[in-house]
């Protein structure tokens, strides 16, 4: 095949790529390019196909890959299927192996058709093999749903977005129907929508008070229509901000209801219900999170009737999230005790009427009120008023300051509060530069909406990535069993006498093909690996490898890492590859993240993503996994 290529004579770089992508070898064009440039002797831009055969060999045959092959081959030619058995089998931990899993890889991979016909396998096809997606880290078994879909909704976490129609920052950039869509397409199944009155009777969608661009409410809930379900089949949340008057919120509820039709939950499941319904029972479901009048059972009775120009009052209290900022600046943290006695003498103060926070007074359109079933929007007073009070339909919004307050103060009791009531916690106000915080604290103690800036990418968004890859990106994940057992004495904070801890041993042997850095004038880069876990305080840890001077292409570290993780449920693993050395210092390559327990066992490749999210492809580091609790 390569020889027909050649029946011209020499050929171009242009060529060059077309004939690696027809040997399906993946390939990073800067660095073919200099590859290329090295084995072009006579430099005419043109080569032989003894030079293309070079070329071919330094990309596809990777010296870390025939140590492997060699350990197995009897006669360093080929693997027969009992070798490539033992291969999986001893290195891969794949214990239900048979003849006929070795079988089937050789007759998938194996390129040569006589080498195929003996049941072998040719270093040609055990490369293809390591470089598919059956060796990578993830474990394909986690690519599809797996986990019991049948729990209450506030036994999961819910992937969630905030201030979903933003693309960039809070004060004066665009709303776009592609933040909605971006998100959907990601998994997130909890949405924010800022409605606000707009011209001619139609709400409209955008930051309110700010110089954001405007979107119609209309517009909006049809572009969520269109792509609600492409990526999972389980409920979609949408937590509207609504500043609208009643007329407008009545044009809320006729859009939604029309839009949606019998895919918008506007009726209890059960007759007479107590707890929250499951995500499988809520397949293809819309579901409105806001403020509502009145229980579930007067609306039932509402059912059917005209509701057209009726309107309930309620009275809100209202505490700024920047006035929570400046009471957490002062003086020192309150103890349990203090916390205790000051809840207590809050509870106090309201039986007998004494105002503790400033109050408003909000209109709702009983049209928009009986949309909402089972997330029921309630102020957050404190934990000890929602055992006495929280209904099991409503849900709280807490800000990110008073929810770290509460974290470090009363971790055991937000814990608590998160088993039986949906929590969604939000950014807080002076995050104008749409920047995000570590949601992992607020996923320690249970909170099921951790609401983030999908638009800004960084850390925050590298973990809420990686942890919803999880149970087939459905954006769905069932919590551990301490953080849903309603009796559990769980807290993230302090040492744990019970936990089940594993030992993870990671050894980074080499990178393939990574981005070379945006400095460089050629294919180059200083590279060094970290390797980080977060999960509660005390498994926070990382660690580095040396750094290959000048080598982007194909870096060997040979170095291993280990790491004592004590509550493994919660882990999340981060690769991240920078350049080193810069005086600005280091430059971002790529990263990937992945929950501990969703890890494949064995050589394993990491496949590379951008700073934005996007695939770096073929760029990965090879390593080799293991684990054991």
């Amino acid at each position: 095949m390569v020889r027909e290529d050649f029946k011209c004579g020499k050929i171009t770089l242009e060529k060059t790529l077309k004939l690696l992508e027809k040997l399906d070898i993946r390939y990073n064009t800067v660095h073919v390019k200099y590859i290329f440039k090295d084995n072009d002797r006579l430099k005419q831009g043109r080569i032989t196909i003894e030079e293309f055969r070079k070329i071919y060999r330094i990309i596809a045959h990777r010296e870390e890959i025939i140590e492997i092959f060699n350990t197995y081959s009897e006669n360093r030619k080929f693997l027969f299927e009992k070798n490539l058995a033992q291969f999986l089998t001893q290195e891969q931990y794949i214990l239900d192996i048979n003849k006929s899993i070795a079988s089937e890889i050789i007759q998938k991979y194996e390129p040569i058709e006589e080498v195929k016909q003996a049941h072998q396998m040719s270093f040609e096809g055990f490369t293809r093999y390591m470089d598919s997606s059956e060796c990578l880290l993830f474990n394909n078994k986690y690519e599809s749903v797996y986990q019991d879909m049948t729990h209450p909704l506030s036994d999961y976490f819910i992937s969630s977005s905030h201030n979903t129609y933003l693309i960039s920052d809070q004060l004066v950039g665009p709303s776009d129907l592609w933040g909605y869509v971006s998100a959907l397409v990601k998994g997130c199944r909890c949405l924010e929508i800022d409605c606000w009155d707009g011209s001619q009777n139609e709400p409209v969608v955008y930051h309110g008070y700010t110089f954001t661009s405007k979107l119609l409410f209309k517009t909006v809930i049809r572009a969520i229509h269109k792509y609600a379900f492409i990526t999972s089949d389980y409920p979609v949340v949408l937590s509207l901000e609504n500043h609208c008057s009643p007329s407008q919120q009545e044009v809320m509820a006729d859009n939604l209801q029309s839009t949606f039709g019998d895919a918008l939950l506007s009726d209890t499941l059960d007759d007479f219900p107590d707890k929250l319904p499951s995500p499988e029972a809520l397949k293809f479901k819309i579901l409105v999170r806001n403020k509502k009048i009145g229980t579930l059972r007067e609306t039932r009775e509402r059912r059917g009737s005209d509701k057209h120009g009726q309107v309930e009052e309620c009275e809100e209290e209202e505490e700024a999230e920047q006035e929570e900022e400046e009471n957490e600046a002062k003086g020192p943290e309150l103890s349990d005790a203090f916390q205790d006695d000051l809840e207590k003498e809050a509870e106090s103060k309201r039986a007998v009427g004494i105002p503790l926070f400033k109050k408003k007074k909000l209109k709702i359109a009983t049209a928009l009120s009986d949309l909402v079933i089972y997330t029921k929007v309630e102020k957050f007073r404190s934990f000890h008023h929602s055992r006495l009070y929280q209904q099991f339909n409503e849900s709280n919004s807490i800000g990110e300051s008073q929810a770290r307050k509460l974290l470090k103060l009363r971790a055991n009791e937000f814990i608590l509060h998160t088993t039986k009531f949906i929590t969604r916690i939000y950014p807080k106000a002076t995050r104008a530069d749409s920047s995000n915080f570590n949601p992992q604290e607020f996923w320690n103690v249970g909170c099921q909406m951790v609401a983030l800036n999908f638009q800004t990418p960084g850390l925050p968004m590298d973990l809420q990535n990686g942890k919803f890859l999880d149970n087939g990106g459905s954006g769905y994940i069932l919590k551990p069993h301490f953080l849903r057992n309603s009796k559990t004495k769980f807290n993230p904070n302090k040492a744990l006498m019970d936990s089940n801890p594993i030992i993870l041993m990671i050894r980074l042997i080499s990178g393939i093909q990574l981005p070379p850095s945006y400095h460089s004038s050629s294919n180059k880069a200083d590279t060094s690996v970290i390797v980080e876990i977060l999960g509660v305080p005390n498994d926070q840890m990382k660690q580095q490898s040396r750094v290959i001077k000048k080598n982007a292409f194909s870096p060997r570290w040979n170095e291993t890492f280990t790491f004592i993780i004590q509550v493994p449920e919660l882990a999340l693993i981060r690769f991240v590859v920078e350049n080193q050395g810069l005086i600005s210092g280091n430059e971002f390559l790529g990263q990937y993240t992945l929950p501990v327990l969703c890890m494949n066992k064995g050589y394993r490749r990491v496949p590379l993503f951008s700073k934005m999210g996007e695939s770096l492809e073929p760029a990965s580091l090879f390593i080799y996994v293991w684990y054991v609790r």
